[in-house]
């Protein structure tokens, strides 16, 4: 997302780079949407990953509907839309089929009967491999998976937002549904280079979300500080530990770290060598408690966990 847009001014070369430098780690996974750019992070995926689609696992996503000048134009989830939305991700993504393709957020208005219906044919007509929700309520996560399976559900997961901890990790664990994590650094707050709004560029969505404003921001400054005390101890930097917080979370757990830069993502897979032992996930729970964080996850709610 933020190699496209959201956070500032993006270096397409260092993109590409930072992609090619994922799989040589052995990263497989790449997660994008077509609402990034809005419609431009496709087609950079697209590029970075040609002539090596067998290597990478393709996420995509449909349902925010926006215009080409990156108006909003609602949230979408009806069959027509689905198929219309799936072929023009296949065109940017330049790929016979996509091998997770999510609903970005559920539609209101559409019975999630007939959005996971058109999924279900996008499967049969070998368009789509797997199919997955993203910020969806459990009651609806049971309601789709009756449909058609329902292989991953995508929402934030990290130790400053863990509400999916109460219903909605048990309810796919239940249905054998895995649990993609985004934002495993609560929107980069945890990596700890964040000190005050003047950090953040202009265009930085940051910059006016609830979290990262006024006594919110200070208050979540020193939570950071607590977990970055717990990480000098280990001789590990706070991003790794709260990035090894959440692969402790399971293995069915995946955590998606964004990033625009290849340092930045060799920082990331660090956290792959962090060993969290019992006494340090008690000492992080103590430090960083459920419900801890000051403010909402985001501005408007509204749209959030249907």
């Amino acid at each position: 997302m933020g190699m496209s847009e959201f956070y500032g001014a993006a270096d397409e070369g260092e993109a590409i780079a930072t992609i090619h430098r994922a799989l040589e780690l052995g990263i497989t996974l790449f997660d994008t949407s077509d609402i990034y750019g809005p419609f431009t992070n496709e087609r950079l995926v697209g590029r970075a990953l040609a002539g090596r689609r067998d290597e990478a696992v393709i996420a995509t996503k449909f349902g925010i509907a926006r215009g080409p000048n990156g108006e909003r134009l609602g949230i979408r989830g009806d069959a027509e839309y689905v198929h219309q939305a799936c072929d023009a991700s296949l065109e940017r993504l330049g790929v016979d089929d996509i091998d997770l393709y999510y609903q970005h957020r559920v539609d209101p208005q559409t019975p999630i009967e007939e959005t996971v219906g058109a999924l279900k044919e996008l499967v049969e007509a070998g368009k789509v491999r797997h199919i997955g929700l993203s910020e969806a309520a459990p009651e609806t996560i049971r309601r789709a998976h009756a449909v058609h399976p329902i292989t991953a559900l995508q929402t934030e997961l990290s130790l400053w937002s863990r509400d999916a901890e109460n219903e909605v990790v048990p309810t796919i664990r239940e249905l054998g549904i895995g649990f993609v994590a985004y934002s495993p650094l609560g929107r980069g707050f945890l990596s700890g280079w964040i000190r005050s709004q003047d950090d953040l560029e202009e265009g930085d969505f940051r910059k006016h979300h609830p979290r990262f404003q006024g006594e919110n921001f200070e208050r979540n400054l020193e939570l950071v500080a607590e977990v970055e005390a717990i990480a000098a101890e280990k001789g590990v930097s706070g991003g790794r530990l709260a990035l090894a917080w959440v692969l402790s979370r399971g293995d069915d757990v995946v955590p998606i770290p964004g990033t625009t830069r290849r340092s930045h993502h060799e920082e990331n897979v660090a956290a792959l060598d962090v060993e969290l032992t019992e006494d340090d996930l008690d000492r992080l729970e103590a430090a960083f408690p459920k419900g801890a964080t000051a403010g909402d996850r985001y501005a408007d709610m509204s749209s959030v966990n249907r």
